[in-house]
């Protein structure tokens, strides 16, 4: 440790970072690094690390290896990085040593982890729903399957519905931005809208909704959250994300794909690692896949747009998945 440091707690500093960074900022961009970097202090409080002062490269190193089983690599690489930026500022408080930022390494991501490639293919969805239809119809995890894959909705829209947003007259959810009272949608106020979902899917909503099984309470601002945890509490967008991939897990609904079994499984077992099934999918996942089917069904690009609250430059470049004959079959059928 260098004699030129100046002490500073994990937590101080992790504070001090925030009040630096969020001027700077959307609010969603603050919540996320928030979010990553209290990760990071969990490492700390795992380890008594009681000072900025003595981290080194190996320290950041037994980091990425305490973190990289618990999310997939993507997830990983966009947590360092808010780390890093933490790192820097932290170097200019002579808290670390200089350069200390560039020492933490990411894995390589594996080949398409990044590539809108990734997504949840037509067929899978339809084995996942109609499992749960047959199985488990009104569960949370049938509900939110179902409206991930009608709607293509964000996790952060998924979340931030109320019982009082279902509009049963017109099969449809409204979805609102809504800082002040603990929810807020990617876009802001841009991102308000109605969104249809048919009689057959809303009514696996309302079957949800009125699931005894579901715990309807009310928040902390008086809202009742649609989506609920075991506590009665408004899940937090990790907290959807592990819900989706487990429901998604193969063997859930269907034969293992990899010679697993639920009791050897390590994606399934109590200590789980959400990400650990090589064909693990997230709710950015099923987003994609979609956008990509309603695209595929004949879908205007401007329609997906709206519903999905995503740009048309944004939805080509990183979310239509289809192959060059997919989209020349969509034209054709558009051809007089």
């Amino acid at each position: 440790m260098s004699s030129d440091l100046y002490p500073l707690s994990p937590k101080e500093g992790v504070e001090r970072f925030l009040r630096h960074h969020r001027p700077s900022v959307r609010e969603t961009s603050y919540r996320n690094a928030k979010h990553r970097l209290s990760v990071f202090l969990e490492w700390c409080d795992e380890l008594d690390i009681e000072n900025l002062n003595g981290l080194t490269g190996r320290d950041l190193a037994d980091f990425v290896d305490w973190r990289r089983g618990d999310v997939a690599p993507i997830t990983l690489q966009k947590q360092l990085s808010s780390v890093r930026q933490a790192l820097r500022y932290w170097a200019d408080l002579d808290a670390v040593e200089d350069g200390l930022a560039e020492k933490l390494h990411a894995p390589k991501l594996p080949d398409g982890a990044q590539s809108r490639d990734v997504f949840l293919e037509p067929d899978r969805a339809k084995a996942a729903l109609e499992y749960f239809d047959r199985h488990h119809y009104g569960s949370r995890d049938h509900a939110l399957l179902a409206l991930l894959w009608r709607t293509g909705m964000r996790r952060s829209a998924a979340r931030s519905i109320d019982v009082d947003d279902l509009e049963p007259e017109d099969h449809a959810i409204h979805l609102e931005h809504r800082p002040d009272t603990g929810t807020v949608l990617k876009n802001g106020d841009d991102g308000n809208r109605w969104v249809y979902l048919g009689p057959e899917w809303f009514a696996i909503i309302t079957a949800f909704r009125d699931n005894p099984d579901r715990r309807d309470d009310v928040d902390e601002y008086g809202r009742r959250p649609l989506f609920t945890t075991q506590r009665g509490t408004r899940p937090t967008g990790d907290t959807i994300y592990k819900w989706v991939v487990k429901a998604l897990h193969p063997c859930t609904y269907h034969k293992c794909p990899h010679d697993r079994t639920p009791s050897s499984c390590e994606a399934l077992s109590e200590q789980s690692h959400v990400a650990a099934c090589p064909s693990s999918r997230s709710p950015h996942t099923v987003r994609r896949g979609a956008i990509t089917y309603h695209l595929n069904q004949d879908t205007a690009p401007e329609v997906v747009s709206e519903r999905m609250d995503v740009s048309l430059e944004v939805l080509y470049e990183h979310y239509d998945a289809r192959t060059e004959r997919e989209k020349m079959e969509v034209r054709r059928k558009n051809l007089p």
